[in-house]
Formats: C-alpha cells, structure tokens, sequence
C-alpha cells in the first residue's frame, strides 16, 4: 500500500469511526489568531451582548463539497432520472439527505433500506426490507416486475458485511442484484454506483469490485449495460468505453467509482 492511500485510509477511519478529523483540527489551529483579531475588531463598535462561539476552520474550506463521488452520484442520476421521467422510481439504500433527496424535490420517490427511517418526508415513501432476502420482495414481483426505474448507489459494496445490521453474507451483493433485476420491468432502467478497482473486501466497510464482476453478475439477470461513467479523485465524472481495455485498466486502477447504467431485456 502507498503512503498516500494509507494516509486516506487513515484519515477515514480517524473522521468516520472515531470523530477525529486531522485536517480540520490543523484548519482550527489557523484559525485562531484570525478569530481573536477580528473578536476584538468587532467588539470595539458592539453594544449588545458578545457571546463567544468559535468557527474557527470555516475560512480555509472551499464553499461546499462539490469533489465528493457522492455529490457527482447524486447529482448525475437524479438529472438521468428528471430526464427519462419514468413511471415509478424505486432506490434502494442510497442516502436519504443526498441523491433520495434530489430526487424527492421533483417527483415522488419509494425506497427500500434495511435500516428504518422515522421521518416523515414529502414525496418519499419508505419499506423497511432486506434485498438480500428474495421473501422481501416476492409480493411485489409477482406480477412480472414492480417498477421500470430504479436505483442503489453507494449501498450494493455494502451487502453481507454487516456494517448496517444485515446478516453476513459473502455472496450478499450477487443475491442484492438479483433482487433488483427482479424488481425492474422488463424495458426498465437501473441505476448502479459501487467502487471499482482491484477486487478486494475492506471489511466490514465495503466491497471493490472489478467493474467485470459487476457487468457479469448483471447480465446473469438479464441486465445490459449501457454506459458506464467514472468518478476518479483527480478527474471527477468521465464516461468510459465499454469495450475490455478499459474495462481492464480500471480493475488494475486502486480505487474509482463506477455508475453503471443497465436496461433490463424485454
């Protein structure tokens, strides 16, 4: 492993598992002579109460995350989705104030998580279920098909490794997909975001796949892949050619992630 991915990887887990961010501590220590000049500035021509609450690393952060794979995700699929305008959109476990929320500003949106949402939000509908579990979505496919548009970003990686309070399962992913192909019509459109890269498991956080597996595992389900874009660190979303050069190079490549587009066949 490089210096640099194991200092990514270690900021990661400092930040998101124990609530130590590195970069924004060092961002507050700028911060403070700052604060205490225009503290002073401020208070000389103040005549109200002056209570002190320090932001101190708001100055040197960019105005909003916009170099985030989930900002592009979320952005970009929700656009596909205004512009195809389908019947009924269904999403399984992608993040409820991000790409569910894009989606709800529009049209309404059902979604499916193993995890319960309380809230109460305009234009989203919400079952608790396991996609892992065919029993959970027998009921509405026993019609041939529930929706003709879905999608999961951010969550398949996530299957059978128990991060979320789901059974351990190493083949949780393949059953996943298999549930989602059965939940689409045929003509339908799924939306797919995983991380791609040299296969690996980083338990228990996620998967990454070889964009290969992904394609595989799809077609098995009658699933056709129509476009593939390529969010990367450095170069943000690109589009990438389906053909297996570049299939190959991204699996050689440490991390990407990838947004799969798939028709299911009529």
């Amino acid at each position: 492993m490089s210096i640099k991915r194991f200092l990514i990887r270690l900021h990661w887990l400092l930040s998101s598992q124990f609530g130590i961010d590195p970069q924004r501590f060092l961002r507050s220590l700028r911060g403070i002579p700052r604060f205490i000049s225009d503290w002073w500035s401020f208070r000389k021509g103040q005549v109200s109460p002056l209570v002190w609450m320090p932001c101190l690393h708001d100055r040197y952060a960019e105005g909003g995350t916009t170099k985030s794979e989930y900002f592009w995700q979320d952005l970009l699929v929700a656009r596909c989705i205004h512009a195809a305008a389908p019947s009924k959109h269904v999403d399984i476990g992608s993040r409820v104030d991000g790409f569910v929320a894009h989606v709800a500003s529009f049209r309404e949106i059902e979604v499916f998580d193993v995890r319960p949402v309380t809230t109460h939000i305009p234009g989203v509908a919400f079952t608790q279920a396991d996609m892992m579990n065919a029993a959970s979505i027998a009921p509405l496919i026993a019609g041939g098909g529930y929706c003709d548009s879905l999608s999961c970003l951010h969550a398949l990686e996530h299957f059978g490794l128990g991060r979320y309070g789901d059974p351990i399962d190493p083949n949780g992913y393949k059953k996943g997909l298999s549930n989602m192909a059965k939940l689409l019509k045929p003509g339908g459109t799924l939306y797919l975001s995983t991380p791609i890269g040299q296969e690996r498991v980083e338990f228990n956080a996620n998967w990454v796949f070889d964009p290969r597996t992904i394609i595989a595992t799809a077609q098995e389900w009658g699933l056709t892949l129509r476009g593939l874009t390529v969010v990367s660190p450095e170069k943000g979303p690109q589009e990438a050619a389906i053909d297996q050069p570049t299939l190959q190079v991204l699996a050689g490549q440490p991390y990407n992630l990838g947004i799969f587009t798939f028709t299911k066949a009529n």
